[in-house]
């Protein structure tokens, strides 16, 4: 169920103009918030988040994959690896990537402890760690660019016999923060605006 192999240039394109999109989201909409409008909920009790804790969410889980993928691509580039000429999607990274593709309405998750929002009052520290690894993130697609990223290997935290290819972990991280992104734009959307 692999997609067709993609120009490589191509894919990172992609994935770098989704990155910029949601750096220029940050800085307008998520940066100048205040605590009072960061940790505000769209409801009552601990069922929807907070603009806070979609972007907490996030921080944790690049907490996660940011470092490793950083390391994997300095070992790749050190032996030497050249770029592929088409990007070639792994069957199970891509059956992930189709997954997350589907709307939370059609299909709800449920996100492992592990990557969940801590439940403390959050500050505006939230909205810049998130901005620092989209950087992140954005320079790590640069780097990418340069290696043979059907080869690189990237180590799930949760299964650490499951080695997604680079190409599939950074599609997929790349559609999580869309996923999240939209969700915080929502919420703060439902807000009353402050006077």
């Amino acid at each position: 169920m692999p997609a067709p192999p993609r120009p490589t240039s191509e894919f990172f394109d992609d994935l770098t103009n989704a990155l910029l999109v949601l750096r220029v989201q940050a800085q307008r909409q998520f940066r100048p918030l205040g605590p009072e409008v960061l940790n505000r909920r769209p409801g009552p009790g601990p069922g929807p988040w907070s603009v806070g804790e979609c972007l907490e969410h996030l921080n944790i889980v690049g907490g996660y994959f940011l470092p490793t993928i950083g390391a994997r691509l300095r070992r790749a580039q050190e032996r030497g690896s050249k770029p592929a000429p088409t990007v070639k999607n792994g069957f199970v990274g891509a059956r992930l990537v189709a997954d997350l593709r589907v709307p939370a309405a059609e299909k709800p998750r449920v996100t492992p402890q592990r990557y969940a929002p801590t439940g403390t009052r959050l500050t505006r520290t939230v909205t810049e760690v998130y901005s620092r690894q989209l950087d992140e993130l954005l320079s790590l697609v640069l780097r990418a660019r340069q290696v043979n990223a059907n080869a690189v290997r990237i180590p799930n935290p949760l299964f650490p016999l499951l080695r997604l290819r680079l190409v599939d972990q950074l599609e997929y991280l790349v559609l999580h923060l869309q996923r999240h992104a939209a969700q915080a734009a929502r919420v703060l959307a439902s807000q009353p605006v402050a006077s």
